[in-house]
């Protein structure tokens, strides 16, 4: 494993190297300035350019990011030009939000996925088939923005059930915590859950149809046990990776559930840096993002070796 994790350094790092250059440039390719939005519309160009030199935007672009990168390998993030205190500071104070619904997302997507593949495998009643088909369908096939409208108007509107926003943490009220979390995780899970269970789905149905599963279910061997102790575990693999893939996707689309839910988290700080301009905060956090999905994606290749032993780790 050791051997396997020395090979994936390097790639991981130019990974990282490169979304660190591509989001310093994209960000000024971007229209708009800081120093402006920071000087307000009535400035003078004099009060704009005495801002973009405190900041350092009048250096060369190169010492800009060398500046940058700098500042990540000591761990001074630096200030935030525009919402105010240390990018860390803020960073921090979003994070937990982000992990909170990112986690809860997951377990519905475990779950739902896991029951959609099943279901979809198994089970040969026709409104079953037909209900699991839907549900995927329109899980993959309606916007999330238009599924937290939906998720609001049912059970916070209609059934007063749920709370329509905002964030309780688990740690402080977990009882409460849990019904304001509820309705955003699981608008972020639904389309993941889709994807997943339609991948289980094929490779249950792919086991199922292997040699030795029809010369055991021709022996008599119960086909709950047959599912569960040999489809199942087969299938598995494949999607472990998927569902690390996944994990990046509900990092990246919790930017826009937390928007539709007044979510705390580090959706809403990127929408307020990017609509002031706030270079240091929107580059962090896109670096935060492929950085976690750069760790993510090497765990799940861990957990695929560990479950498939015709994987080496050579």
């Amino acid at each position: 494993m050791r051997r396997y994790l020395l090979r994936r350094l390097p790639s991981a790092l130019l990974v990282l190297l490169a979304a660190s250059f591509l989001a310093f440039a994209l960000l000024r390719l971007v229209p708009g300035d800081p120093a402006a939005v920071l000087a307000g519309p009535d400035a003078s160009p004099a009060t704009e350019a005495a801002i973009r030199e405190r900041l350092g935007l009048d250096d060369p672009l190169p010492a800009q990011y060398l500046r940058w990168i700098g500042g990540l390998l000591t761990g001074d993030l630096g200030p935030s030009y525009a919402i105010g205190g240390q990018t860390a500071d803020l960073i921090a104070d979003g994070l937990g939000a982000t992990v909170e619904l990112t986690l809860g997302a997951l377990l519905f997507v475990v779950a739902l996925g896991a029951a959609f593949g099943i279901l979809g495998a198994t089970s040969r009643n026709r409104w079953t088939l037909g209900t699991v088909r839907v549900l995927t369908t329109g899980a993959l096939a309606v916007p999330p923005f238009v599924t937290g409208v939906l998720l609001v108007l049912v059970f916070a509107v209609l059934l007063g059930v749920l709370p329509p926003g905002g964030r309780v943490p688990l740690l402080t009220a977990p009882d409460l915590g849990v019904q304001y979390l509820l309705l955003p995780a699981l608008c972020l899970a639904l389309p993941s859950a889709a994807v997943l269970g339609r991948y289980l789905k094929d490779g249950i149905e792919r086991t199922l149809a292997e040699d030795h599963i029809r010369t055991a279910t021709a022996a008599g061997i119960a086909p709950r046990r047959l599912l569960w102790r040999h489809a199942l575990p087969n299938a598995l693999p494949p999607v472990v990776t998927l569902l690390g893939m996944q994990t990046g996707h509900l990092l990246g689309g919790a930017v826009l559930v937390e928007a539709i839910f007044a979510w705390p988290g580090l959706g809403q700080l990127a929408e307020q840096a990017l609509v002031r301009r706030d270079y240091p905060v929107v580059q962090d956090l896109l670096l935060l993002l492929v950085t976690v999905f750069v760790l993510v994606q090497l765990l799940t290749d861990l957990v695929h070796a560990r479950l498939d032993p015709r994987i080496r780790w050579e």
